[in-house]
């Protein structure tokens, strides 16, 4: 078991990672002072762990476990799935002392921080991540939300778990999509802030592929310290933070633009972070042989390297709401160098038409 900390004041918080760490009650002992917790989990996961984790909770002092179980797949981070969960919180007269804790992937634990965020205008919640996305990035950090048909995660809240329990045990029991799903963030961490991770991964996607426990492991524990580093000096995304969404701006539009849940959250990162190096490259920054280096990894990681044939005008449309954009002008996330990225208002609209239509086949062809 490895411990780290994410570094926010009164609000700091660990991040424990580890095999078995779901079993471990002493690490859900100093967050049960009430006894009343709420599992939010899916159909999928729960009978793969939620008994596991109802009797951890109980051996730490929980008294009283409700299990709240929601759709799985990204249809389940809307406004609808949020009122149900709301229900199961007020059916059980969850008072602003109980606990919610998030045990599923980067959707449940969106969906679950975000009722905890609001309920009763905010009460603690753990994130149990049980997906190699989950553990190396939306766990950590406190962005909460849900989608509306205009925009993914629009509607949402900042608010920090107590703490963060990623069992690296669950990753053996994860579909192979949603595996290389959770390595696209592991790239886009090495992309954006560190050029050793990406030599790392370059020397040793094969082993995490075949889901190697140290590798794993190595994986998780690097990309947490990245993230706790960042979030720590720039919470609410007011700079720095804005860095770790390397690849979003162009894979947000793609999830949206697809239909929710067409493509996974990794996918379309992945197919916008080569879209992203492309402008990098038309823009001046970015050398074509860290692009193509970028891409590589990609490929090797069994990952999308072209998104889908939306036309351009689509994808400006649909990157023109992006949290990101200030003063109604869409900010990319762009690459100074392989581990340096840096995030640009000044682009030109033909660099970014040019670097759509370079990896989405048919986009120029394809109705606006």
């Amino acid at each position: 078991m490895e411990t780290l900390r994410l570094a926010l004041g009164s609000r700091a918080y660990p991040i424990h990672i580890g095999a078995g760490a779901l079993d471990d009650a002493e690490l859900y002992r100093p967050h049960l002072a009430a006894g009343r917790v709420a599992v939010v989990t899916n159909a999928v996961v729960a009978p793969l762990y939620l008994q596991r984790v109802k009797g951890a909770l109980a051996r730490a002092g929980a008294r009283e476990i409700l299990e709240v179980l929601v759709e799985d797949g990204e249809q389940a981070k809307s406004w609808a799935a949020l009122e149900r969960v709301f229900d199961a919180l007020l059916g059980a007269r969850l008072g602003r002392d109980g606990v919610i804790a998030a045990l599923g992937g980067g959707v449940v634990g969106d969906l679950a921080g975000f009722a905890a965020a609001v309920y009763q205008r905010g009460i603690a919640y753990l994130q149990l991540p049980t997906t190699l996305l989950a553990q190396v990035d939306s766990s950590v950090g406190g962005k909460t939300a849900v989608n509306h048909a205009r925009g993914k995660n629009m509607l949402g809240a900042f608010h920090q778990p107590r703490a963060v329990i990623a069992d690296v045990g669950t990753l053996a029991t994860l579909p192979p999509r949603e595996l290389r799903a959770g390595i696209a963030e592991v790239i886009k961490h090495g992309f954006a802030l560190d050029a050793a991770l990406v030599a790392w991964l370059e020397a040793n996607m094969e082993r995490l592929l075949a889901r190697e426990p140290a590798a794993l492991a190595h994986a998780v524990r690097r990309s947490c310290e990245l993230k706790a580093e960042v979030v720590a000096a720039d919470e609410r995304e007011a700079g720095r933070r804005a860095l770790l969404n390397f690849g979003h701006t162009f894979g947000h539009a793609i999830e949206a633009g697809s239909g929710y849940g067409a493509w996974l959250h990794g996918e379309a990162v992945a197919a916008g972070m080569v879209m992203a190096a492309g402008l990098s490259v038309r823009a001046g920054l970015l050398a074509e042989a860290d692009a193509q280096r970028l891409r590589r990894l990609v490929a090797r990681a069994g990952l999308p390297v072209e998104g889908p044939a939306l036309s351009p005008e689509r994808y400006l449309e649909l990157m023109a709401g992006d949290k990101k954009s200030a003063g109604g002008q869409i900010r990319f996330v762009l690459l100074e160098a392989v581990g340096r990225a840096v995030l640009r208002g000044d682009w030109d609209e033909q660099d970014v038409r040019a670097a759509i239509v370079a990896c989405a086949p048919g986009a120029a062809g394809a109705p606006a």
